[in-house]
This record gives structure tokens, C-alpha cells and sequence, in this order.
């Protein structure tokens, strides 16, 4: 939502807006002078006037007082989705979409066009990089967007170019089987004029076949990066892991697609440090363990993330874990647990409701997650340690120098990540 109050005051609009908390995002639209954030939500946060229009996220349900407030008043209450395909209406879109590495895949196309000379806009999910922020309405003829599948928003896009980099049940709430998910990929890819797609047969099928497939070949990890060949261009990347190769591979199918110049994009990407909550680093923690944090609730983005860990010197990799909704705990716990088990050393915390409440789903919590990992860890430390409280003092004590500490997960674990950090 912080990205389209950007985009609507880039286009003249007079933007306000409530959250339920303070976070990065409130406090870098005021300081960018977008719009004071209110916090909380009230009925007079609905601004008066006669051309209002109130658009919500999916986490604002109908019962919220500020959309009960604006239908008393004949106000337009809107998906932001609609928001969305307005916006990407007035550009030529490129729509990133797929289960993991959206965020990550968008702020290297950003990059890479950049890089090239190109000056796209961009609607992404969190800031891409270089202090930049999670959007920008540019002057430019491209605009590139982070296309969301968990409620089906994706659908309203109107996009030239689709990149799909995988697919994967995860949001079991919108979608009642992999079949259905992947349906509604299908329907994204068909109403693009040129689509790129990990070159899976799978996801090739969901095109019809007449993709442009990408892969990253022959990488060769280094320490916290990796190199690899594409279109003939040599490509060094400062990010971790296969997972973030290939997602590179994809930004520079997409940003040739669009005109930029191969060798230019593909240079660029060596500067590329990573998205925001992509496996960031924070810095050291009190006895010097290395403290990093990623936005992983998922067991194949987890897997990635300690993967890629992996390849920077370390002593230990300790693994944090936030799990994120009761009900994707109880149907992934077994998975979650083997993803988790990658680490020398595992601590889970309690679930993350987000939008659902704890008595809606008896029995589930963290500890099933912190369970699934001690069966699959060979006997190598897991702790349940539900609270931030009786967390935080542990990992103080525990990280060392020579620590490489990957804090994940979806909700509010980043405060706990930025609190391992010495000040």
C-alpha cells in the first residue's frame, strides 16, 4: 500500500492513510513528504471531500471501521488490486509473478535496467536496494511490478511482459489445490504479449510453450555471491546462493525484452546488494556472531536462504524462525522442520497470526515446527523459545564470533533481528 500512496501522489493525488503500526515503510513516506501515516484505525481518518476513494489491503477486512465509516458516507470502498490495474494501465508493465523470489527478481530488473540507462518505475513489495524504496513513478515508459498471487490481485494487471519464476501451493486460504493455483498462473501468462519463465517443463506448459525460458548455468558459488554465464555476458552477482542466480538470469531475460542493452544489465547486476529483508545484514551481535535477515516463511525459501548462508565463512549457521499463520504451520510443519534442519543449530518462536486467530486452529504452534526440526536435525540443538522476551537474552548469550545468524520469517521478527545487533 506504501508503494501505491507513492504512485498516486507522483500522479496528483492528495494521498492519506492509517496502519495498524509504525513501521519502515510509514516513516519513510513521511520523511519522503508522501503522507503522515495515522496510527490506529478511526472513522475520522477518512479524509472528507468528494472525490475520496478508499482502497484497502487484504488484510483489512470489512468489519474495519474506517470502510464502515466511508460506506456511511457513499464513499468508494476499493481492492487495492483495483488501484493496481489502474497504475499499471498508464505503463508498459512488466509483471513479476511466482510463489518465492518476486521481490528479489523485481529489484534486479530495476537494477539491471537501471544500470542499462533505462529509467523504469517500479511497484515492489519492499525496497529494492541502494536506498531506494519499495517504488517509484518515473517518467519512463516501463513500469515494473510485483505481481501477487495470494489474493489473486495479480489477475488485474494489464502486463506486456510476465515473468514467472516458479510455482508452489502456499497461500492454502485463496487456492484449494496446486491445480488451481496453477490455473490462475496460466491466466496471467496468457494475457501478457511475451512471457519469461524458469525453464521447468511444468511452467513452460502453463504458456502454451511459447515462453522465453531462462536458467542461470554452470554457476559457481562464491563467498556471499556467485558467477555465472548468460547470452555470452559474464554475470557476478554479491548475493548468496543458486536461488538468487537464477533470479538474475530472469531480471536480465526480462530487461532485454524491454530493450536494455545485454552486456550493460548484466554488469550492473555485480552491484546489486540485495532487496530489502532479502538476506540482509543487519550487523554484529554483542559477542560478535554476523546477524542477517530475511523475509523466508516458506520451507523452500528457507532452504534457499540457508543454502546460500552457506557459502559465507562461518563457524555455526544458526537458524531463527518466526513461523507465519496457524494454518500454513499445520500443513507444512514436516517441511518446515527439514528446511530448518539445513542449520547447525535451530530456534523457533511462536506463530505469527497475522490475519487469523489462535482459537480457530487448537493445538498449533511453533512447537510443532520446533518438533518437526528436532526429528529431522540428527540430533544437533533445536530450542522453542515462543517469545521475543525469552529469546532475546538466549541469542545474546549464545552467538559468538564466527556465527553466521539467519533471522526469517514473514511477520514481526525483523524487531527481534535488529535487537540482536550492538549497539
Amino acid at each position: 500500500m506504501s508503494g501505491y500512496a507513492r504512485a498516486a501522489s507522483a500522479l496528483g493525488a492528495s494521498v492519506s492513510g492509517s496502519d495498524g503500526a509504525r513501521s519502515a515503510y510509514t516513516e519513510r513516506l513521511e520523511q519522503d513528504g508522501i503522507l503522515t501515516a495515522q496510527i490506529g484505525h478511526r472513522a475520522e481518518n477518512v479524509p472528507g471531500g468528494e472525490d475520496v476513494v478508499l482502497y484497502y489491503s487484504t488484510a483489512v477486512g470489512e468489519g474495519n471501521v474506517e470502510r464502515a465509516a466511508a460506506r456511511e458516507r457513499g464513499i468508494p470502498e476499493l481492492p487495492r488490486a483495483e488501484l493496481l490495474a489502474e497504475l499499471s494501465a498508464l505503463r508498459r508493465t512488466i509483471a513479476v509473478a511466482g510463489t518465492h523470489g518476486k521481490t528479489t527478481t523485481s529489484s534486479m530488473l530495476v537494477h539491471a535496467m537501471r544500470g542499462a540507462g533505462m529509467d523504469p518505475g517500479w511497484l515492489i513489495g519492499g525496497s529494492i536496494g541502494g536506498e531506494l524504496p519499495n517504488s517509484s513513478w518515473t517518467d519512463g515508459e516501463w513500469l515494473v511490478v510485483e505481481a501477487d498471487e495470494s489474493d489473486r490481485s495479480m489477475l488485474r494487471l494489464t502486463a506486456e511482459v510476465a515473468v514467472l519464476t516458479n510455482v508452489e501451493l502456499e497461500h492454502h486460504a485463496t487456492y484449494g489445490s496446486l491445480a488451481e493455483l496453477r490455473e490462475a498462473f496460466a491466466e496471467l501468462l496468457a494475457g501478457a504479449r511475451q512471457a519469461v519463465i524458469w525453464n521447468r517443463p511444468e511452467l513452460l506448459a502453463l504458456r502454451g510453450g511459447d515462453g522465453v525460458p531462462y536458467d542461470a548455468e554452470d554457476v559457481t558459488l562464491t563467498a556471499g555471491g556467485s558467477r555465472f554465464l548468460w547470452r555470452g555476458h559474464a554475470v557476478r552477482l554479491a548475493v548468496p546462493g543458486v536461488h538468487n542466480a537464477v533470479d538474475a538470469a530472469g531480471a536480465l531475460e526480462a530487461a532485454r525484452l524491454a530493450g536494455a542493452d545485454e552486456a550493460a544489465a548484466a554488469a550492473s547486476l555485480s552491484s546489486f546488494t540485495g532487496a530489502g529483508r532479502r538476506f540482509q545484514r543487519l550487523g554484529l551481535s554483542e559477542r560478535g556472531g554476523a546477524v542477517y535477515e530475511d523475509y523466508a516463511h516458506h520451507p523452500t525459501e528457507i532452504a534457499a536462504t540457508l543454502r546460500g548462508a552457506r557459502t559465507l565463512q562461518h563457524d555455526r549457521l544458526v537458524a531463527v524462525f518466526q513461523p507465519h499463520l496457524f494454518s500454513r504451520t499445520a500443513l507444512l510443519a514436516r517441511e518446515f522442520g527439514e528446511s530448518l534442519a539445513l542449520a547447525d543449530e535451530v530456534f523457533v518462536l511462536e506463530v505469527y497470526p497475522a490475519r487469523e486467530r489462535s482459537e480457530d486452529f487448537p493445538g498449533i504452534s511453533g512447537l510443532r515446527i520446533a518438533e518437526a526440526a528436532a526429528d529431522a536435525a540428527a540430533g544437533r540443538p533445536v530450542y522453542w523459545l515462543p517469545s521475543f522476551e525469552q529469546m532475546l537474552p538466549v541469542l545474546r548469550r549464545h552467538l559468538r564470533e564466527g556465527d553466521v545468524c539467519v533471522v526469517m520469517g514473514a511477520g514481526d521478527v525483523q524487531e527481534l533481528a535488529e535487537d540482536l545487533v550492538a549497539r
